[in-house]
């Protein structure tokens, strides 16, 4: 009889364990997006950062005129590539409570009296179209923006000096409307429009280093004793307007921040109560460095 009990004891813990192990709830990109308003951390306030100063001889920012990519492409490989491994569609809540970073963007169109039509992110545009295109985050971050002109080259689009003084601190759930101040208009070269857009929970330091120039200030430290150390050193952020960033430094990027990323895109006909045309974005590992990159292509014909 000892020996029946001991065995039966031990099925029932087995069973206990096994009940634990259930697997979490899988979620999609737009609903681990809105998630993260209901998880605890989501709560937690952000640290502001100041506003950038904004460089006195800074040119206004002219209309944006897409320019076609005219490059040839590139030859193909000799050898098979490697197939990628397929990215995952749903993801669970992060296990430590944290909320997911994402991101939701839309391309508008507009109409000859600038009302503002959501569109798919792969529709063919034509010369006479003019567009722009809506980010928004789930929380506070920092956003970058860098578009492809036809020489290969990529230039910020955002942080604009027309938007708080060149800030590129985000809040979250606000959209923010691009180019800033302008807008996308295509003429009668085709191509391709690629823009890469890159947030973060901590300013990115590679992008940081390219788009801004940090120059050290001094405080004022008149009637101070002779003996008294230096006045700390403090550094403003200036915009660097005609910076270039290299294809190298974007395809990097990309290769090592879009690995975890779960991606969705939904029009009206998609299940819910949300009837939209949109894209999001999240990276669904709640960690404090998070990062979401994407890439969206404008189409020209």
């Amino acid at each position: 009889m000892r020996s029946s009990r001991g065995f039966l004891l031990s099925c029932c813990t087995a069973g206990l364990i096994f009940a634990q192990a259930a697997p979490q709830k899988q979620l999609s990109a737009r609903e681990l997006f809105y998630a993260a308003a209901q998880a605890p951390a989501a709560a937690k306030p952000a640290t502001a950062r100041p506003p950038a100063k904004r460089p006195t001889a800074t040119p206004p920012k002219p209309v944006e005129i897409a320019r076609a990519d005219t490059r040839p492409p590139a030859p193909l490989p000799t050898a098979p590539p490697v197939a990628p491994r397929p990215a995952p569609t749903t993801a669970p809540m992060p296990a430590s409570g944290a909320p997911p970073l994402g991101l939701r963007y839309t391309v508008l169109k507009l109409a000859a009296d600038n009302t503002p039509t959501e569109v798919p992110n792969d529709t063919v545009f034509h010369a006479g179209d003019r567009i722009r295109f809506s980010v928004e985050a789930n929380a506070p971050g920092y956003l970058y923006i860098v578009n492809q002109g036809s020489s290969g080259n990529w230039k910020p689009m955002f942080p604009s000096a027309e938007i708080e003084d060149g800030n590129n601190r985000i809040e979250g759930w606000h959209p923010y409307t691009m180019p800033p101040g302008s807008r996308l208009a295509f003429d009668s070269t085709v191509g391709t429009e690629n823009l890469f857009i890159v947030l973060s929970l901590q300013p990115e330091s590679d992008l940081e280093s390219m788009i801004y120039s940090l120059q050290g200030k001094k405080k004022a430290a008149a009637a101070a004793p002779a003996s008294t150390p230096e006045a700390p050193v403090q550094s403003s952020k200036e915009l660097i307007m005609a910076a270039n960033i290299s294809g190298t430094a974007v395809d990097r990027m990309r290769a090592v921040y879009a690995r975890d990323l779960i991606i969705e895109k939904v029009d009206p006909n998609t299940p819910g109560d949300k009837k939209e045309t949109a894209v999001y974005v999240v990276n669904p590992t709640g960690s404090a460095d998070s990062r979401v990159v994407a890439d969206l292509h404008l189409v020209h014909q």
